[in-house]
């Protein structure tokens, strides 16, 4: 961790790698026009929602099987060449970066659905996946797969970063979702981790091990999740309040009462304001809670019932109800665009954004001083948060060719995270390390653990061509 007053981003350093001759034209032989050295497609490959301006890869190859992920990420070992696996390039900490060079593996094109079991609750799918796509196909199955990050993200890049999103505080994270994968290794190996059983207790967990892992480890090729059934009765509600503490402390009241609520989502009144504008919504402009309640018709009224009570006690009005399909996908709708609502609402800004997850005791005394501190900075902001497990979201709105706010949002967010880990929280909820939190990591689970990690990836990847630059430095 930096000093005092110095930044904790991690800016980072460009190694660029040459790719040779005899790879490229290797990888052109194998992939004809799913191949590309083009600039615009290399510069697609090259950049993601984060803040960072660096050199786009040497190359794109399109995969479109195991068998071409396996052969290009042999044909990199062989030549010591950095290989970045990209999804849909949604990542928010500078996940896909060539900071090293290298070539681009776009998984996209792996979008079919392997299985589906319905009996066991199970799918598995190609990486290209996405969330909505994978509903879309199993809808009439009766089940549904709940992660839900905001994003239309592929699965691939949701496993890889282990994602969660508006519905963790129910179904979980990524994490307890996944049960099995089909991994390339950095040796263009392939190798199966888990089984569809619920449970195994042999050997290590590898699939855990490659969860999260960002894409350092292995490029994974086929994935299988835990399904869920379609609820019977589905009920979402708009509550605002005369503050975010009355909003939070709302929120920390219904989980420690037990309520099984699905979604339980925060959006400050700057937020509500520019969705608002962007969405052509009528919500209150104060802060508000979105829920949804999933279950039985009895099930869904008392808990609404229960949380419309803890509401009220804490100054919670204008409740509002969407219970059919197309009044809740609105709703939802506008709060995924919360981010894009915020970028139109300054025109030509980037934003740096952030998370971090403390425990649900310590959300309103994390979460109000940093309203605190960036209300004072006079920098335009916004905020969301999946509150209902203690995790948020700040985006600072910057011109991007002005160094001052870009280092007063730095700060905001140093200090942010710098307050969660404090009341003994992360980080980084969902969004994972990336470029970005390599320092705040290293701050959080200390050297020892961080030692740890760089062993395990030496071992599974001697020539460092996995996402090399990402998680911790090697």
């Amino acid at each position: 961790m930096n000093a005092p007053g110095q930044l904790s981003h991690f800016v980072p350093k460009v190694t660029q790698c040459v790719v040779p001759t005899v790879m490229l034209d290797a990888l052109k032989a194998h992939f004809g026009e799913r191949c590309s050295t083009a600039l615009v497609v290399r510069e697609q490959h090259g950049r993601d929602e984060s803040a960072y301006t660096v050199p786009p890869p040497a190359a794109v190859v399109f995969a479109e099987s195991t068998a071409d992920v396996a052969f290009a990420v042999k044909l990199a070992s062989e030549h010591s060449v950095p290989v970045i696996p990209f999804g849909v390039g949604s990542s928010l900490e500078g996940h896909l970066l060539a900071v090293m060079g290298g070539i681009s593996i776009d998984v996209s094109r792996m979008n079919q659905l392997v299985s589906i079991n319905p009996e066991d609750l199970t799918v598995t799918v190609q990486p290209g996946v996405t969330r909505k796509q994978l509903n879309e196909e199993i809808k009439s199955t009766g089940l549904f797969f709940p992660i839900d990050p905001g994003a239309d993200a592929s699965i691939g890049g949701m496993s890889a970063t282990r994602a969660s999103g508006t519905n963790a505080v129910r179904y979980g994270t990524m994490r307890e979702n996944v049960l099995a994968l089909e991994v390339v290794t950095a040796s263009g190996e392939v190798i199966r981790t888990g089984t569809r059983a619920k449970k195994s207790s042999a050997g290590y967990d590898l699939t855990r091990l490659m969860v999260g892992s960002e894409g350092t480890l292995g490029i994974m090729t086929e994935i299988t999740l835990k399904l869920y059934p379609l609820p019977e009765a589905i009920s979402a509600a708009v509550c605002s309040f005369p503050s975010i503490e009355a909003a939070v402390r709302t929120t920390i009241q219904i989980i420690q009462m037990g309520v099984p609520i699905a979604r339980v989502e925060l959006i400050d009144v700057n937020t509500v304001r520019m969705v608002n504008a962007y969405a052509k919504l009528s919500l209150r402009e104060e802060p508000l809670l979105l829920m949804e309640f999933h279950g039985s018709p009895a099930g869904v009224k008392e808990q609404a019932q229960t949380v419309q009570e803890i509401a009220s006690e804490f100054g919670g009005n204008a409740f509002e109800w969407a219970t059919t399909p197309e009044e809740r996908t609105r709703l939802w709708t506008a709060r995924h665009n919360a981010y894009f609502a915020a970028i139109q609402s300054r025109p030509g800004c980037r934003a740096i954004s952030t998370d971090t997850c403390v425990p649900i005791s310590r959300l309103a005394d994390c979460l109000l001083d940093s309203v605190s501190e960036a209300d004072a900075s006079g920098l335009p902001y916004f905020l969301v948060g999946h509150v209902g497990d203690g995790n948020f979201h700040f985006g600072y709105l910057l011109d991007p060719n002005n160094a001052q706010e870009h280092e007063l949002a730095e700060q905001l967010n140093q200090s942010l995270v710098a307050r969660a880990l404090r009341l003994e929280g992360t980080c980084t909820g969902e969004h994972g390390v990336g470029l970005h939190k390599m320092d705040f990591l290293l701050t959080e689970t200390g050297s020892g653990a961080v030692d740890m990690m760089r062993t395990i990836k030496r071992a599974l990847d001697p020539k460092n061509i996995m996402n090399p630059g990402k998680i911790f430095r090697v």
